[in-house]
């Protein structure tokens, strides 16, 4: 009788300590940059600060491959380029140019294979630069913003939507105006 007991007791043990559970492995969220529009403008735009990126118009090449996150695909004199994927069906590229270490012209390809999302992410970069840079202009596809105010020297925001029926794709161009 001992002998069942102490079987049964080795039993439970065994039982108990086999059907403890790993420690699940919880991905930490970070936080939202703009929680108002798409997830997607957290990674294009990345921050408040600056025009875009983080980064002002006439910043030199040292502060733009600091604020980047990977080594430029592409490196030519007064030239960086940039590719990231979103995800399986969202990528973007960002060219830089520049005059002499000086940053002069930003252009953004966003490309989705998801048409809708597409569609939503220029309605939410057409109200992002609307709420900075106040009283836009539409003309044959092309929303233009441009910020005279202030210090900063005047520059032009370009926003077209260039979408196939099949593919989004939008373009962003920032630039000095002459």
């Amino acid at each position: 009788m001992r002998q069942i007991f102490y079987y049964s007791l080795l039993v439970i043990a065994l039982g108990f300590f086999s059907c403890q559970q790993e420690p699940a492995v919880v991905k930490e969220k970070k936080p939202r940059i703009f929680p108002e529009y798409s997830e997607a403008l957290d990674e294009i735009i990345r921050s408040k600060e600056g025009v875009i990126r983080g980064i002002d118009l006439n910043s030199p090449a040292s502060v733009i491959t600091k604020t980047e996150t990977k080594q430029p695909s592409e490196v030519d004199h007064d030239y960086l380029y940039f590719e990231y994927a979103i995800d399986s069906i969202t990528s973007y590229s960002v060219a830089y140019n520049l005059k002499n270490d000086s940053l002069d012209e930003v252009d953004v390809e966003i490309n989705c294979n998801d048409v809708d999302l597409s569609a939503r992410l220029f309605t939410d970069l057409k109200t992002y630069y609307e709420k900075k840079l106040p009283n836009p202009t539409e003309d044959k596809g092309f929303v233009v913003y441009n910020c005279f105010e202030g210090q900063r020297k005047p520059f032009v925001v370009s926003l077209t939507d260039n979408s196939t029926p099949n593919k989004g794709i939008i373009n962003l161009v920032i630039y000095r105006d002459k």
